[in-house]
Parts: C-alpha cells; structure tokens; sequence
C-alpha cells in the first residue's frame, strides 16, 4: 500500500487497485469521468447497436454493428469489442466465430482524436466534457467502451451477454485496449496485441535501454507523438525524471487482475523487446500473489510483421477465449515466454509476491 504496509489477504487487493488507478490517472492517464447509467441509454437495429450518453445537458451518441456468427447459440452471446485502427480484427478472428463469440469494431479515433498533438482534447468525449478535460484520448476511449457495457445492460434486444465482454487491439489500439480493461472491471478478458510504450512496456527499462543505445520507444517520445497521456506527462516524468513515477506499466496490467489477460508481443525493437517481457513477467507476478496464475499470460514472438497475428499462438488465443469468455476448455493459459527477450528481474523486482489468504 502507499503506507508501506504489505497485502496479506486478497481482499486487500480491492483497495491496491484503487490506489493504482488513482496514480495512473493523476500522474499519467488523467481521469475517467464516472457516468450514472441513467444518463445512458440504447437501442439496436439491424445489427447497430447505439449508445447515447447525455451528461450536463449534453448529448453524444456513437455505433457498433455487432457481428453475430453463424451456428451461435440463440441466446446472449459473448461480444469481443476490437479497436478499429486496422479497421478489422487483428487477431486470428475464426477463433472468436467458432466459439460463439460475436464480434464489433470500436471507431476509437471518433471518440478521442489521435491526429497528432495538435488533435489533444477533440472528438465526442470531448464534446460532451470540453476541449480541455485533462483525461487523454486513452482515457476517452476506454470511456467510450465503458458506455458500450452500459448500453448492452439495457438493450437486450442485442442479444450479447454483458458479463462476458473482451477487448483487443494492436499497437496503439492495444495501449487503449489494456487501458479499457484495467479501468472497468466488467471486460473478463483483456488482449492487447503488441502495445508498447503505454502498454505492455515498463517506462522504466525502456528508458535504460533506450540510454544504453537501443532504439526503443521511451515515455519522452511517447508522450509527444499522440494525446495518448495527459497534456503535462512527458514534461514531468521524461527522460532521467522517469523514476519519479510512482508506478509502472507492470502496475497497469496488474489493475486486470484478478480477471484475465493475455499479452501478446512482438520481437521488434521500438515496442521494446526486453522491456515489455520484464514487465510481463513483473505483471505475472501479481496473478501468482492472487492464486491465479493461469488467468494471465505473456507471449513475445518474432518472425512476423507488426500487428500480424502468428499461427502458433493461435491455441493460446483459444484457450483464453475457452476459458474466461465462453466458459469450459482446459488448455494450457499460464504462459510466460519470449523469443529470446531478457528480463533481468534481480535488476528490476526489488521485492516477492506475497501468497494472499
């Protein structure tokens, strides 16, 4: 805890994830704004589902079409929502349509704008908020899903199960997807696909590879790419002042847990190839303390372009989606692996996992 005091009960737990969340969104996310789910409303057509959301006298509303598989139960059903940057599904999607799971692309970019700098506090959360509300775009759009949830809770004339929801995304979609499940403990499975920095990748270890002459993504540079972070993160945490964060990319994924997730990676230098496997293992750490080892998993593995889905992960893929979003299936799910990454753990974990009771 912030007052130095050791966890001994998982129940304690609770309590070290709100005070994450609340260091995540002061230091580097900004806020999330809660929303009354009176002040949220939705219908379904076709295959539309639409969300309207009406704050302070404001209005916005957006879309998903949901895409239901063919041989599907007849009932509520799982719902994978994909952020929409590649504008299809990057993973191996017949894993989802063969085990019942429906599908929907999130147009992320309508909620918060990712154009540049310039583009910081534009698209509809802003509209309903102001063009200076202090969350990032990260933050805007895992708002925006979060709304999604809240529609589907009142529509179900959409025919999804709203208990079992999944959220994916590559690159910086999968920086968003992470931040999605790590802020709402509805979605049971979190599967961002080659993240990054503001991701998957420790700030810390990226920067030290970053000065030993790697070229990796570091917060510094992150920060000043898209409206990803709050306005002032790079200023106050960059370059050498990264030790000044009082948390870690580690902390984030860890804000899933107990629920599941599954970390999928690549073996490309900017993403971080060392980093992100430090944090994984770190994160995995945190599933472990919790007598949950197999509801998280970190895979890095090269030989494939950036956001291409490789075959061999395929069974992993299927065994989560198996396990924590349809229900049944025993494959194997407690994987911590890489393609030749390093993750030296005497240099970054300074402490043990406590077993909780």
């Amino acid at each position: 805890m912030t007052s130095g005091s050791r966890i001994t009960r998982k129940s304690d737990w609770a309590c070290r994830r709100a005070e994450i969340k609340a260091q995540v969104e002061e230091y580097e996310s900004g806020p999330k704004p809660v929303v009354s789910k009176d002040k949220v409303t939705g219908s379904f057509a076709g295959k539309k589902l639409t969300v309207n959301v009406n704050e302070a006298g404001k209005n916005v509303s957006f879309g998903i079409d949901i895409n239901r598989p063919s041989g599907a139960p007849s009932g509520p059903i799982p719902l994978l929502i994909s952020l929409a940057g590649f504008g299809s599904i990057t993973l191996d999607s017949s894993v989802f349509s063969s085990n019942g799971v429906a599908t929907a692309i999130y147009n992320n970019n309508e909620i918060g704008a990712q154009s540049g700098g310039g583009s910081r506090g534009t698209g509809k959360f802003y509209d309903l908020y102001g063009r200076n509300h202090a969350a990032s775009s990260m933050i805007a759009w895992a708002w925006g899903i979060s709304r999604i949830i809240d529609a589907l809770e009142k529509t179900p004339a959409a025919n999804i199960d709203p208990k079992r929801i999944a959220v994916t995304g590559c690159s910086r979609d999968g920086k968003g997807a992470l931040t999605a499940g790590a802020f709402d403990e509805r979605i049971v499975l979190t599967i961002p696909q080659e993240s990054g920095a503001g991701g998957s990748a420790s700030w810390r270890v990226s920067q030290a590879a970053s000065s030993a002459g790697q070229n990796v993504q570091t917060l510094s540079n992150a920060a000043g790419e898209q409206p990803w972070f709050r306005a002032n993160f790079g200023s106050n945490f960059g370059n050498s002042r990264v030790n000044n964060l009082p948390f870690d990319h580690h902390m984030v994924m860890g804000m899933v847990a107990p629920r599941a997730l599954l970390v999928l990676d690549n073996r490309i230098d900017w993403l971080g190839i060392d980093s992100t496997f430090t944090a994984g293992s770190i994160a995995h750490a945190i599933w472990e303390g919790l007598g949950v080892p197999d509801k998280m998993a970190y895979w890095q593995l090269g030989g494939h372009e950036h956001c291409q889905f490789p075959a061999a992960q395929r069974a992993l893929l299927d065994a989560y989606v198996k396990k924590f979003l349809v229900g049944g299936g025993s494959g194997e799910t407690n994987v911590v692996r890489s393609d030749g990454a390093r993750a030296d753990l005497t240099r970054w974990m300074k402490w043990t996992a406590p077993r909780l009771e």
